[in-house]
């Protein structure tokens, strides 16, 4: 494995696991808290329809991803703030029209099978030096929002309507979170695809819940469980000829039982 470092691909993919590692696990504490677990999956089959809709136009898929999710995110808001549907039910909504748009494309689609299999499933070999540089940008736009809006978004993720009577931006505030979110799915979806992101959203941010009296611990846990998981599940995945985003799940879900193991242990102590 020390040799196979020297490897360009392996270096790309290791750096593109701990930027994925980071912001899925950053997000992913917003997710779970506000109990939007299918938020996660909702959005993962929008950027399938986006990823399918870029490989038939035969542009850069994960570049026609990108404003596709973000139009459903801000979709998904707009609903939830604007009619009296459930989050959920808007979720399911954008979800089955993003799936069946995805299905359409790539049925327009001749010998599209190798490059939907990498973004269904995730693939080391799929990161490219551009992706690395798109990753980044979104990890230091996090890096610079958690200034401004990690303590209004905690705020509002245990009482929404205390923060609105504080003068709070909490509408616009969920849109900037949503975006986020939204282009955190995308950028994750070459290291472990479309089909696992949404468990990459909520597993290490429901261990790191197991393990936290607090949200700020709760979001610190998470971080360092998503990097490493994700570190971990790259040297299995190469080792073992395994699948990228299988491997990181795998490994994350190893830690979430040994956080339930953990959390068992504290409580009857």
């Amino acid at each position: 494995m020390i040799d196979a470092l020297s490897l360009a691909f392996i270096q790309r993919a290791i750096i593109a696991g701990i930027f994925v590692g980071f912001l899925g696990s950053y997000y992913g504490v917003f997710i779970v808290q506000r109990n939007m677990s299918f938020m996660g999956s909702g959005l993962a089959h929008a950027a399938f329809g986006g990823v399918a809709l870029g490989i038939l136009l035969q542009y850069e898929p994960l570049w026609v991803a990108v404003p596709f999710t973000i139009l459903v995110a801000i979709l998904i808001t707009w609903l939830k703030e604007k009619t009296r549907l459930g989050v959920d039910t808007s979720i399911g909504v954008l979800f089955a029209v993003s799936v069946a748009l995805g299905i359409i494309f790539l049925s327009l689609k001749r010998n599209y099978t190798a490059d939907a299999f990498s973004y269904l499933f995730g693939s080391i070999l799929a990161v490219q030096v551009v992706d690395l540089y798109f990753t980044l940008f979104v990890v230091v736009l996090t890096i610079a929002t958690f200034f401004r809006y990690w303590q209004r978004w905690a705020y509002a993720t245990f009482d929404s309507e205390l923060a609105k009577t504080d003068r709070l931006p909490v509408v616009r505030d969920d849109y900037v979170l949503s975006i986020l979110i939204a282009v955190t799915i995308v950028v994750s979806v070459k290291l472990v695809g479309i089909i696992l992101i949404s468990s990459f959203l909520v597993i290490p941010a429901a261990t790191a819940r197991l393990l936290s009296k607090t949200f700020r611990s709760m979001t610190f846990f998470s971080v360092i469980i998503g990097i490493s998981s994700s570190i971990i599940g790259l040297y299995f995945s190469f080792a073992l000829d395994l699948p990228t985003g299988a491997a990181i799940i795998i490994i994350q879900t190893i830690l979430f039982l040994l956080g339930i193991a953990f959390d068992k242990i504290l409580k009857s102590n």
